[in-house]
């Protein structure tokens, strides 16, 4: 099978779809990759090593999508959708129900586009998700506690505190892989920490993980209007599978936070939990509103790409070599894939995405 992988054109994106070693297993099984010139430089990868790994370098981004299957990380930008096409399958992160004009344009494409975001497990786990939850829930800590400082605009709050000086109060908003990873580094920063969550089990396996190093609070109204006015760092960590995450944090409670606070959505890709934030850029990444710092990069990851590429590429790597040794088929023979499936032949497929957008199934 001929496999594509092109340079990411989202705002400083430099993860890359495979790495060398992936193209190399690949090849191994007989595929030809092409890979568009520079496609790796981001995350330490020059065409040579692609070349040594036995892949094609082309120039153009289009001969690089022009083939029967194409790796990405982040779902097409707009520039990109001339490129889809009926006949293709596309494999890489979608987050649908935060973007209806991309949904329409892969409908209208007649492309295959399977979403590692939904790639699902009989026991309920996202394995191609975990590896970047993993690397965004310790980022939100790391982006947060730099946005708290004073020179970027924050409280001047060291997380950590110092003796005689009490820590900076953690929030977050969801006890997953995400808020997990976060209250990890934040407890390692020494900061007070609270997780809410709307599963008392998963509460349960929290506290077998912290102990009483962590606040462990079931997620209802009350308690988050009592916590989140004292946060320092808010970080938003609700995963809903397919489905943008409901509102926890209306503008009227963000009013009562204290001025140069932070939040950090990290469910922004799908839409975010608070309901004043929106999509910044590695760019731009943080806005004011209510005198409280927001930061709505949805591809936190990308500004590590060495580690990310790799960490994807360690889970993507099984599911993208049975696509091209079946194609298609190998939908029908791991079901574990085929829930990543959200568009095919000009239909809607996921069942979490019908719901976003019912007038957009047929």
């Amino acid at each position: 099978m001929e496999i594509g992988v092109p340079k990411e054109t989202k705002d400083q994106e430099y993860r890359v779809g495979l790495s060398p070693g992936s193209v190399r297993s690949l090849t191994e099984h007989g595929h030809t990759v092409f890979v568009e010139t520079g496609a790796g430089i981001g995350a330490g990868f020059t065409d040579e090593d692609y070349i040594q790994a036995g892949a094609k370098i082309v120039s153009l981004a289009k001969d690089a999508w022009d083939r029967d299957l194409v790796i990405k990380v982040k779902e097409p930008q707009v520039s990109e959708y001339p490129y889809l096409r009926k006949g293709q399958m596309l494999f890489t992160y979608l987050h649908l129900a935060a973007d209806r004009t991309l949904t329409e344009h892969l409908l209208h494409s007649g492309a295959t586009a399977i979403a590692y975001e939904t790639v699902e497990l009989p026991d309920k786990r996202f394995p191609l998700l975990a590896p970047m939850s993993i690397i965004a829930g310790r980022l939100a800590v790391q982006f947060g506690a730099r946005y708290l400082e004073r020179q970027q605009g924050g409280r001047g709050v060291l997380l950590g505190g110092v003796p005689g000086v009490s820590p900076g109060d953690v929030v977050i908003l969801g006890g997953g892989v995400v808020g997990t990873e976060a209250a990890r580094i934040a407890v390692g920063m020494g900061a007070r920490v609270q997780i809410l969550d709307i599963s008392v089990d998963r509460l349960s396996y929290l506290e077998t993980l912290f102990g009483s190093r962590v606040e462990l609070l079931y997620s209802s109204t009350s308690h988050i209007e009592a916590v989140v006015p004292k946060a320092d760092l808010l970080i938003g960590a609700v995963l809903v599978p397919g489905r943008r995450p409901p509102i926890l944090v209306r503008r009227e409670l963000l009013k009562r936070m204290r001025p140069g606070s932070v939040i950090v959505d990290v469910a922004v890709d799908q839409g975010g939990c608070i309901e004043t934030v929106r999509p910044t850029t590695h760019s731009h990444p943080t806005y004011v509103e209510e005198g409280i710092i927001h930061y709505g990069v949805p591809n936190m990851p990308g500004a590590v790409p060495w580690t990310a590429t790799q960490a994807l590429n360690n889970s993507t790597l099984p599911y993208v070599l049975k696509l091209a040794d079946y194609g298609w088929a190998a939908l029908d023979k791991d079901l574990v894939l085929a829930k990543g499936l959200n568009v095919q032949n000009h239909h809607l497929i996921h069942p979490a995405v019908q719901e976003v957008f019912p007038d957009l199934v047929n």
